[in-house]
């Protein structure tokens, strides 16, 4: 890899404007292909999932996925577009071995959704405005593994494998109109849009919207214009980013790299780019297309798509409660901040939180959960919260049992870590541990009176009215009962024994 010259980001700002246009897949969570009945489960043998449709191969036709269209009419509808009283598919012409037909079908100048916007909200509380371009229907690719190279693609390797199973998944493309006006700000505003962008696709329920799976990615496209010039300048399209960090990273990059070339004299080539994950940078893949060149021209096995404007409005009445709205009623209910929320959204634990509070926890213990132990153990693993092997109900089953009593944090502690390993539920592990708080007057008596024995000029001290060395007396109980006591008890039984009143 060649090693590119940047200019510093502040540098970049001073002298140009950053303009981006983020272009995100969706891929939808249908039980089959966009136009065939081939199944879209993942983990399938390689070309295992195909049917003459979706290899294009002579004679076959192809046949609409109605749950498609519906999940694209929800996704337009909750981007505030307008839905399209008549649409068609079209063919985008291009060769590349990992589309059996060599072409894809997909939508051109009528787009089943279009002039929509999505507000969202930076970490600041300033709330961005992005305006939709589109949101079209099409279908996704088959995937190529590049064998015998030392990067794992086409350049350098000996041979590539082609596996067919994907190409035909049904795939919504949301574009955006130029993004102006961000600033220093442009690649915090691109990341924030993809991160609600992404709330929005799992609140519909049309996907998982997983990032690192490949069931949503984003494409960057970025420009730089100097300061008080309106005309936009040559954009490089940085393909397939697959995590919100790394689309921050890679319109932050090409912010500085484009400014190096401008301010060196050179000129931005359109291009194609491929991000690099390891040290945040771009570098070249293709000289990019214009449209002309896919000799788009409209799909002649596929009727026009015209939903009736009763479904549509029957759709928009179905629709739920958008997830910035959700957070503002969340934020008041639970009496946390903005700062609080935004970090849970970071974590990845909105859903589960919610989702213990309605299995029985209430928001505090919920929250205490989700955000410390758990998210904790998701960073250690890489993983955000909800990919954790623990359930919301087993979460609330913890926080009952200590409110009940029957646990104090320590134990509660262990009790996860024994979900997490695989070693049951909360009451199993319990039970198997033996970790239930020691509740026994008799035993948590005797505990006492052993601590008072052993430590007698402690005990003088708390007698003659230094109440804070108790602390030391609760210690020992604690480690003789292995922190299976209830230490505000253990507390209440020493100065009881002592004969001394908590002030």
């Amino acid at each position: 890899m060649t090693v590119t010259e940047l200019l510093s980001y502040d540098a970049a700002l001073a002298s140009y404007d950053p303009v981006m246009g983020l272009e995100v897949h969706v891929e939808l969570g249908t039980r089959t292909k966009m136009f065939c009945g081939c199944s879209t489960e993942l983990g399938a043998e390689p070309n295992s999932q195909t049917c003459p449709t979706c290899l294009g191969l002579p004679g076959a036709l192809p046949v609409v996925n109605a749950i498609g269209i519906e999940s694209a009419i929800k996704i337009g509808l909750a981007l505030n577009c307008e839905i399209a009283q008549w649409c068609r598919f079209a063919r985008k012409n291009y060769f590349y071995p990992d589309m059996p037909k060599n072409f894809q079908t997909s939508q051109y100048d009528e787009p089943i959704a279009f002039n929509g916007y999505l507000d969202v909200q930076l970490e600041d509380g300033e709330v961005f405005r992005v305006e939709i371009e589109r949101a079209h229907m099409e279908e996704d690719t088959g995937k190529s593994t590049h064998v015998g190279g030392a990067t794992g693609r086409i350049h350098g390797a000996s041979h590539s494998l082609l596996d067919y199973n994907r190409a035909g998944i049904p795939l919504i493309e949301i574009v955006t109109k130029p993004i102006e006006g961000a600033g220093e700000r442009a690649p915090e505003v691109a990341k924030a849009y993809v991160a609600e962008l992404r709330e929005v696709i799992k609140a519909l329920g049309v996907s998982e919207a997983r990032m690192d799976k490949g069931q949503m990615r984003c494409d960057v496209n970025l420009s730089l214009r100097p300061h008080g010039v309106e005309k936009f300048g040559t954009r490089s399209e940085t393909k397939n980013v697959n995590s919100l960090r790394s689309v921050e990273r890679a319109a932050r990059f090409e912010i500085q790299r484009h400014a190096a070339v401008l301010q060196s004299g050179g000129s931005i080539v359109q291009e194609t780019r491929h991000f690099h994950e390891d040290d945040g940078s771009t570098t070249s893949g293709r000289i990019k297309d214009n449209a002309e060149d896919y000799r788009y021209f409209p799909e002649p096995d596929l009727v026009p798509v015209a939903p009736a404007r009763e479904w549509v409005e029957e759709l928009r009445a179905g629709l739920p409660e958008m997830p910035r709205v959700r957070r503002n009623r969340l934020v008041q209910e639970w009496g946390i901040s903005e700062f609080d929320m935004q970090s849970i959204l970071n974590a990845g634990a909105v859903d589960s939180i919610v989702a213990t509070i309605e299995a029985g926890a209430d928001s505090v213990a919920a929250r205490k959960w989700w955000m410390g132990e758990l998210a904790r153990n998701a960073n250690e693993q890489g993983v955000v919260v909800d990919e954790l092997p623990i359930t919301p109900a087993q979460v609330a089953r913890v926080a009952a049992l200590v409110a009940a009593g029957d646990l104090n944090d320590k134990l509660a502690r262990q009790v996860l870590e024994g979900v997490l390993a695989g070693e049951g539920g909360p009451d199993e592990v319990v039970e198997k541990r033996g970790l239930k708080v020691v509740s026994d007057e008799g035993a948590l008596g005797a505990a006492v009176d052993e601590a008072i024995a052993g430590n007698a000029g402690i005990a003088d001290k708390i007698r003659g009215g230094k109440v804070q060395a108790v602390g030391a007396l609760v210690g020992a109980v604690m480690k003789t009962t292995r922190g299976q006591a209830d230490a505000a008890r253990v507390k209440e039984l020493i100065l009881e024994k002592l004969g001394v009143t908590d002030a």
